[in-house]
């Protein structure tokens, strides 16, 4: 059989690995694909650079668009957005396959990728851009065709469960907890993609698109980051028996007309203890799918890295090289459901709430009087004194809600806050995981 003519873009961590597969497992590659993969070139930005690979110097180039010009399959593990997108597109446009980990332009600017894939009868495959290793969005893809997702749950940043879990296990600060991480190397020298939540987002547009056979753009997501959160946070999440994640939703909704909508959002939250996510520690990632006929499935896994992530790629491309030799190609775009997607305000959720107080009588009545003005049925109310004097002295009120709309939970804390009676909203977290009979859902 004639070889199957790859092209790599970029060697940096996920890259080198790549290209480091291709070479030493060839022999295997071949025989799982029915023909030859020839890496006929690597687009660097330097030449020159020793990279501690087993491949012939004269296949890095500079001249990335020359090389995409003469592939059948493209591998980009550039990042970004541009050149990135113009190469595939340019890769597409040839007649190459392509096989992306670019989370951030899949989530910004997939349909034109969709499109042009669609248009010019080639593959367009990206396991790798979320969840690393974890064979998550194949199963979305192709294994859940035939059901009907209603919810996609999961921890889809490893820097930042890290860090949380580092806050748990520890007692640590989040500044030292990043600290520690990018000793590690699992938080970049700024790792503001992560802790502020984009990643996440990116990788949550993705998941919901595929779930829900809708558009969903980065635009179209909510996000929160894990800055805000803070020790006091973490021990007042224990003390329910809950800890504290950032977490990436994805579920079917009720749009306010009754409409089938969608809501898609990235934020930390509160899971009791014995929920399956509660218990994913360190770097690691995990997605929880909840469909009709399925039922509970979960994905578990190394969520980045330079291996496990071109392992995700390998796979994309032993399935992008089979459909080259055999003919045919592999499942496009599935967009047919068109669902709104809705903001955050009208997205039913659960809060926790900590309140500094005056530790009084009547206090309680107050407070719950809010919640009852926006409509916001409370849960549970704890109460304990923190200092104690001749006017009565200070407490701390926690907080839990039954679910209601966003908008309504965010207004009923703005107006504690104006309360005489408030010293301070000390904390505020969203409750995830929990049925309305209060057991682990």
């Amino acid at each position: 059989m004639e070889p199957v003519k790859v092209a790599l873009l970029g060697c940096g961590v996920v890259g080198t690995e790549v290209a480091r597969l291709l070479t030493t497992q060839a022999d295997e590659l071949a025989a799982r694909v029915g023909a030859p993969l020839e890496l006929t070139g690597i687009a660097v930005r330097r030449l020159g650079r020793d990279r501690g690979l087993p491949v012939d110097p004269s296949l890095f180039t500079t001249d990335a668009e020359g090389l995409v010009a003469r592939a059948d399959v493209v591998v980009e593990v550039i990042g970004g957005i541009e050149p990135a997108r113009s190469l595939m597109l340019r890769a597409i446009e040839h007649g190459a396959s392509v096989v992306t980990a670019n989370k951030a332009l899949l989530a910004e600017d997939g349909p034109a990728l969709y499109e042009a894939a669609a248009k010019h009868g080639v593959d367009l495959y990206y396991e790798a851009s979320v969840a690393g290793a974890i064979p998550l969005l194949r199963p979305l893809r192709e294994s859940l065709a035939g059901d009907r997702v209603t919810r996609v749950l999961g921890i889809v940043n490893g820097t930042t469960n890290y860090v949380l879990d580092q806050m748990d296990s520890t007692g640590m600060g989040f500044a030292e907890a990043v600290e520690q991480a990018q000793s590690l190397g699992y938080a970049e020298a700024d790792p503001t993609a992560d802790v502020e939540g984009f990643d996440a987002a990116a990788k949550a547009a993705i998941l919901a698109s595929l779930a829900f056979h809708t558009r969903v753009g980065l635009d179209e997501v909510h996000r929160e980051g894990i800055t805000g959160v803070s020790a006091a946070d973490v021990r007042a999440a224990q003390a329910q028996g809950c800890v504290v994640k950032l977490l990436a939703i994805a579920e079917r909704s009720t749009g306010p007309g009754g409409e089938d909508a969608v809501s898609v959002r990235v934020h930390p939250a509160m899971l009791p203890r014995g929920h399956q996510l509660a218990g994913v520690r360190g770097a690691f990632n995990a997605v929880f799918v909840e469909a009709e006929a399925a039922g509970e499935l979960m994905f578990y896994g190394p969520g980045a890295g330079g291996q496990p992530t071109a392992s995700a790629v390998l796979g994309d491309v032993v399935a992008v090289a089979r459909h080259r030799v055999a003919g045919g190609r592999g499942p496009g775009e599935s967009a047919y459901a068109d669902l709104p997607v809705l903001p955050m305000d009208e997205t039913v959720t659960r809060y926790h709430v900590r309140l500094d107080v005056a530790d009084k009588p009547g206090v309680l009545a107050q407070v719950a009087g809010v919640f009852a003005a926006h409509g916001v049925s409370i849960e549970a109310v704890q109460q304990r004194q923190e200092q104690a004097g001749p006017g009565g002295g200070r407490a701390v009120l926690v907080v839990v809600t039954h679910s209601a709309p966003d908008a309504a939970l965010a207004a009923t804390v703005d107006e504690l806050e104006d309360l005489e009676i408030v010293d301070s909203v000390a904390g505020v977290l969203r409750v995830e995981g929990v049925d309305a009979k209060g057991g682990v859902a």
